[in-house]
């Protein structure tokens, strides 16, 4: 008897719903998601324990140093960022931040811009590239993601882009945690602390 029979006997004993329970095992359902309100969808997984993001957002690009700015002036933070070299945040107005693109271990806050939203699970979708060095995501305490809400997509599926791929992708579904042998949860064990989306509505 395989391991997966083995299963399906024991939940055939056990619960009046056995035939709903063994049907997941083989084809596992996707969760409803309101395809024509999809940042709505997106932004209540944001928001649920297990993701534990906040979030903002603007018109467009211009308005983006003053949500950073909002920001990390609610978190009592200096004004210092680790920027990316992305050529679309050039023409923004940087003016009273300290800007670097090299993280240092303890940076304040690195800005990542993600390709994809999915509004299934609240990810965030990573590509690396000249303008996207993946490390300033995984060590700075807060990390702020600009995200255009064109580029939510309703379901895991939905993610792949068309097109020439990157060297590496990433997903993100909020920050990392690990509980000790006590039992005490420790909150961006693994990475950032905060997790802040910006939704870019242009």
């Amino acid at each position: 008897m395989s391991a997966r029979d083995a299963i399906l006997g024991r939940l055939k004993g056990i619960a009046p719903d056995a035939a709903q329970a063994a049907a997941l095992l083989v084809a596992p359902e996707r969760p409803a998601v309101d395809e024509a309100a999809l940042e709505a969808e997106f932004l209540a997984r944001l928001a649920l324990p297990s993701v534990s993001a906040s979030h903002d957002a603007i018109d467009s690009m211009a308005d983006l140093p003053a949500a950073i700015r909002r920001y990390l002036d609610a978190q009592g933070e200096d004004r210092t960022l680790c920027l990316p070299p992305d050529p679309r945040l050039d023409s923004c107005d940087w003016s009273g931040f300290t800007l670097h693109d090299v993280a240092a271990p303890a940076e304040v806050a690195a800005l990542a811009i993600a390709r994809r939203g999915i509004a299934e699970t609240g990810s965030l979708v990573f590509e690396t590239g000249p303008a996207a060095p993946m490390l300033p995501n995984f060590l700075a305490l807060h990390h702020i993601v600009l995200l255009a809400t064109r580029d939510i997509a309703p379901y895991l599926e939905d993610a792949p882009l068309p097109g020439a791929q990157p060297r590496a992708h990433y997903w993100i579904t909020g920050v990392s945690g690990t509980t000790d042998i006590e039992g005490t949860y420790v909150r961006g064990a693994h990475g950032p602390r905060f997790l802040h989306v910006i939704l870019l509505r242009a």
